[in-house]
C-alpha cells in the first residue's frame, strides 16, 4: 500500500518477461501443432461450453420450477460435455497443456510487471505506531461463531492494557458506545466482530483523528484480510497495542453512512434486507432472485460519475478502493491497496439468456459497468433504496451520492502480521513486451529512426 514506487526496470524483470513470452507462445502452437487449424474450432466449442454453463446458471437463479431444474442440469453437463468431446478426439490433453502453459505465461508476465522495489506491507521499514495509553475496543461475543471466547479475545486484550465493553443481545448504538468510549478518554478504538461493526466505529475513531484497530472475529472479516491480518488468529491482532505500525487507508461514504468494504446496491441488497437471510441464506435468496432478476420488483438503477453514465442495473457495487479482476489475480475478489482514493464501480444488467451468454465475454461485456470514481450517484425509481452496507442492510433516499475519503483512516496493525499481502500486480502485456526486447536492440531502432 505505499504511494511512489519505481517502475520495474530490464535487470531481472527481462527475463521473467521473455519467458512468459515464450510461455504464451507455446500456449498457442502447442494445439496448432497438434490440431492445425481445426484447434480454432476446438477453441471455439470450450468457448460455447463455457456460455452455455453461464446461461445455465442464469435459468437457475432467475427462474423457478422446470426451467431452474433445467439451468442447474446445463450448469453442470456443458462443461462435461465439452471434456467428453475432447477427450473423444485424443485434444484433452493438449487442451489441458496448452491452459497450463498460459496460466504459466500469465504469472511470468506479472512477476516481470511487478515494481523493481516492492513495498513492504508487512510493516519493515515503517516506524513504531505510538502505544496508546488507554485503548478502547468493542467486542461481539456472537460474532463469528464466538470466536471472542474461543480466542479469549477480552482477556488478552485486557491483559494488553484495553477496556473492553462486551455487545449485548438485541439492538444496541454501536457508534454511541465508541463516541462514550472517546468521551471517557479512549485514546485508541478498535473491534472485535464483523465488518458491519467495524466500519461504525472506524467512522467515530476518523472523525476524532484517533488511531483504529481490527481484531477479525467476524465470519468474513473482507477489511483484515485486505489489511493483511489472519482471520485465523484473531488474537494476533492485539499485538498492534503493543509493537504496531500505522497505516493510512480511505473511507468510503454512502450519503452519511461510512463503508471499510462496499455498498452494494439493488439484488443483493434487496436480498439481504429479507429477516429470514440471516438464519437461511441460501433458501432465501433462492426464492428471491427470480422476482428481482425478471419480475416486476426487479430493481433498476441508474449510475453516474462526471461523464460516465449507466442505465438500468440489476445490481451495483461500489467499493472503497477497487477489486481486483479475476483475470488479474490468483485471488480476486480482494483489494490490492486500500489507499488509492477511489472508489471501485461494479455494475450488471442481464435480463434474458442471450444477455447472460455474453457475460462470458467477461470484462469486455457490454451488460457489465466497470471503473472507478472519486464521487459516483446512484439513482432508481423510488424514493428510497436498500443497500447492503459492509453486509447490514440499510434503507437511503435517493438519489445516494457515494464518496471516498482518502487517508481518513488511521490503523494499527501489527508489525510482523504473516498475512499481508505481498500480492503481483496485473500482467502489463505492453510493459513485458518492452522489457522483453533487449536494451541494445532498442538504441538501434531508436538511432536507426532518427
Amino acid at each position: 500500500m505505499e504511494r511512489g514506487l519505481p517502475a520495474a526496470d530490464d535487470g531481472g524483470h527481462a527475463g521473467w518477461a521473455r519467458l512468459a513470452l515464450l510461455l504464451l507462445l507455446a500456449s498457442v502452437l502447442v494445439p496448432l501443432l497438434v490440431a492445425g487449424l481445426r484447434s480454432v474450432l476446438w477453441v471455439l466449442v470450450g468457448v460455447a461450453g463455457l456460455a452455455a454453463a453461464v446461461v445455465g446458471v442464469w435459468w437457475a437463479l432467475a427462474h423457478t420450477g422446470v426451467t431452474r431444474v433445467a439451468g442447474g442440469a446445463l450448469t453442470v453437463l456443458a462443461p462435461l460435455a465439452v471434456l467428453a468431446l475432447y477427450a473423444a478426439y485424443g485434444m484433452l490433453g493438449t487442451a489441458l497443456l496448452s491452459l497450463a502453459l498460459w496460466g504459466l505465461a500469465v504469472a511470468a508476465a506479472r512477476v516481470a510487471s511487478a515494481p523493481a522495489y516492492p513495498s513492504s506491507p508487512a510493516g519493515r521499514g515503517r516506524p513504531p505506531a505510538a502505544p496508546p495509553r488507554h485503548p478502547w475496543i468493542l467486542m461481539n461475543p456472537r460474532s463469528g461463531g464466538g470466536k471472542v471466547d474461543r480466542f479469549h479475545l477480552r482477556d488478552r486484550a485486557v491483559a494488553a492494557g484495553a477496556r473492553v465493553d462486551l455487545l449485548g443481545a438485541g439492538h444496541q448504538d454501536v457508534a454511541a458506545l465508541a463516541a462514550r468510549a472517546v468521551d471517557e478518554g479512549a485514546d485508541l478504538l478498535g473491534v472485535a466482530g464483523g465488518d458491519g461493526t467495524q466500519a461504525l466505529v472506524a467512522e467515530v475513531a476518523a472523525r476524532h483523528h484517533l488511531p483504529f484497530v481490527v481484531i477479525p472475529a467476524g465470519t468474513r472479516n473482507h477489511f483484515a484480510l485486505d489489511l493483511g491480518l489472519d482471520r485465523d488468529d484473531p488474537a494476533a491482532a492485539l499485538e498492534a497495542l503493543t509493537d504496531g505500525v500505522e497505516l493510512r487507508v480511505d473511507l468510503g461514504f454512502a450519503a452519511d453512512r461510512v463503508f471499510v468494504n462496499n455498498a452494494s446496491f439493488g439484488t443483493y441488497a434487496a436480498v439481504v434486507s429479507d429477516p429470514a437471510y440471516r438464519d437461511d441464506k441460501v433458501r432465501t435468496a433462492l426464492q428471491a432472485l427470480p422476482g428481482l432478476l425478471t419480475g416486476t420488483d426487479a430493481p433498476r438503477l441508474r449510475v453516474r460519475a462526471g461523464t460516465r453514465r449507466a442505465d438500468g442495473l440489476q445490481a451495483l457495487l461500489v467499493s472503497n478502493n477497487p477489486y481486483r479482476r479475476a483475470v488479474d489475480s490468483p485471488r480476486p475478489g480482494r483489494r490490492e491497496r486500500l489507499d488509492s482514493g477511489q472508489l471501485g464501480v461494479l455494475g450488471v444488467h442481464v435480463g434474458n439468456t442471450a444477455q447472460a451468454a455474453r457475460m462470458v465475454r467477461g470484462s469486455r461485456s457490454p451488460d457489465l459497468t466497470r471503473f472507478t470514481a472519486e464521487e459516483v450517484v446512484v439513482e432508481a425509481e423510488t424514493d428510497t433504496v436498500p443497500v447492503g452496507i459492509d453486509g447490514e442492510h440499510v434503507l437511503l433516499p435517493t438519489p445516494v451520492v457515494c464518496r471516498v475519503v482518502p487517508g481518513a483512516l488511521r490503523v494499527y496493525v501489527p508489525r510482523h502480521r504473516p498475512g499481508a499481502p505481498a500480492g503481483r500486480p496485473a500482467a502489463d502485456w505492453p510493459r513485458v513486451l518492452r522489457l522483453a526486447v533487449p536494451r541494445r536492440w532498442r538504441r538501434r531502432r531508436h538511432g536507426a529512426g532518427t
